[in-house]
């Protein structure tokens, strides 16, 4: 599949040596494939070339550590998610206007400035933060430790996204959400629709003092809406969502220093305030819209989905061994890049098989094709003698028509 995709898109083009030198190596081509399947499935460098002929550690190493960085594993994702993006396929799988966030626990060891033991997941390790789009590939991947509030790190995805799926609808969970995320979202133009547990626990401002509905008021508090001290603010905040539209400033570390109540902080107090106005709003069509609801779920269920297959791939070990933090990103990215490979072949072969039962004289219809997933593992073998043979693959398709 790394090498089917390597000479379709040709993603490992961006891999070059750091200095910007051209690139001395014999069967480059090879040996930056082998750099991604060793780090990306978490064997290393070390049971690869046991496992391979003509290849030694060192070898496998030397690519990782001269030739490819953090920057260039994402030039290398936007090409596959581009290349992604051009299959019919996946239209029928979501709306690509839709995107979900969703974090998991990868083991670390104890002894290192990221690691930290969490109670929710019972170990010590750190959170791969992924932004999936509705039509299933991964957008963007981050590596934070256990105990941060994912919400502080959810618009990043978006605003470092440079490939041609931009999603302007963001889905999460519970810690995807807080009053200043919505304010920084709003401001952004992303409209936040996370699935929150426990919704009904949460504050609901009334738009002017004593307002009063005859349905549903008790969902309010008494609490009113500072209409004054946004209305003051509003320069501040959009001086800070332009800074970070035009790449200044990213949005974590606006919401890093947004996370305090502090009284010397009128500006988080601003976006506090507007945000519980947006989520407000949000919550009133949570609870009366069904279909809301439903796409919500489906969209989170599709990034845990995702969260699933990219360990999958990671079958080499349980752990991340790395202990610099820069090395740790590179280990989620690679894995990334796998997974997203594997998603784009996996596509490329459900388009050849509908076509052949469409030849067949299968007709084929939208309700069928929206059955179907790239998340698919069983012709898949994991285990046993990795080789990798000089074929030349067939022209990928993207399209299908019914």
């Amino acid at each position: 599949m790394l090498a089917d995709t390597s000479q379709w898109i040709d993603w490992d083009r961006h891999f070059s040596p750091l200095s910007g030198h051209d690139s001395k190596l014999r069967e480059q081509a090879r040996r930056k494939i082998l750099t991604v399947f060793a780090y990306g499935t978490g064997l290393g460098p070390t049971q690869t070339a046991r496992n391979i002929a003509d290849i030694s550690a060192r070898q496998i190493s030397f690519v990782d550590q001269r030739q490819v960085s953090t920057e260039k594993l994402e030039l290398s994702l936007c090409d596959i998610i581009n290349a992604y993006n051009r299959f019919q396929l996946p239209r029928y799988w979501g709306d690509p206007k839709h995107a979900a966030a969703d974090g998991t626990q990868w083991n670390l060891y104890e002894n290192n400035l990221l690691s930290e033991r969490h109670i929710r997941y019972g170990g010590y390790g750190g959170i791969a933060y992924y932004h999936v789009s509705d039509i299933y590939i991964a957008l963007f991947s981050h590596f934070i430790p256990c105990g941060v509030w994912e919400a502080i790190h959810i618009l990043d995805g978006l605003t470092k996204n440079d490939s041609d799926i931009q999603p302007d609808i963001l889905h999460g969970d519970t810690q995807a959400q807080s009053a200043t995320v919505y304010g920084l979202a709003f401001l952004l133009g992303i409209k936040l629709m996370p699935r929150i547990r426990n919704w009904k626990d949460l504050k609901w401002f009334r738009p002017l003092p004593g307002e009063a509905y005859q349905h549903i008021d008790s969902l309010f508090t008494k609490d009113a809406v500072d209409w004054d001290l946004i209305a003051c603010h509003l320069p501040d905040m959009l001086q800070v969502a332009q800074s970070i539209r035009a790449g200044r400033i990213s949005p974590s570390t606006i919401l890093r220093k947004l996370g305090t109540a502090s009284r010397k902080n009128k500006l988080y107090f601003a976006f506090r305030e507007l945000g519980r106005v947006v989520r407000t709003i949000f919550l009133l069509e949570y609870i009366s819209d069904e279909d809301l609801r439903r796409v919500t779920q489906v969209a989170q269920n599709k990034c845990e989905g995702f969260n699933k297959f990219a360990q999958w791939a990671y079958f080499g070990s349980d752990i991340i061994a790395e202990s610099v933090r820069d090395d740790q990103l590179k280990i989620i990215k690679y894995n990334h890049l796998i997974a997203n490979l594997v998603i784009c072949h996996n596509c490329h072969t459900i388009t050849l098989a509908l076509k052949e039962l469409e030849r067949e004289g299968m007709q084929l219809t939208p309700e069928l094709l929206a059955a179907f997933s790239p998340y698919r593992t069983h012709h898949l073998n994991r285990f046993g003698l990795f080789e990798l043979r000089d074929r030349e693959p067939a022209p990928v398709d993207y399209g299908i028509r019914f």
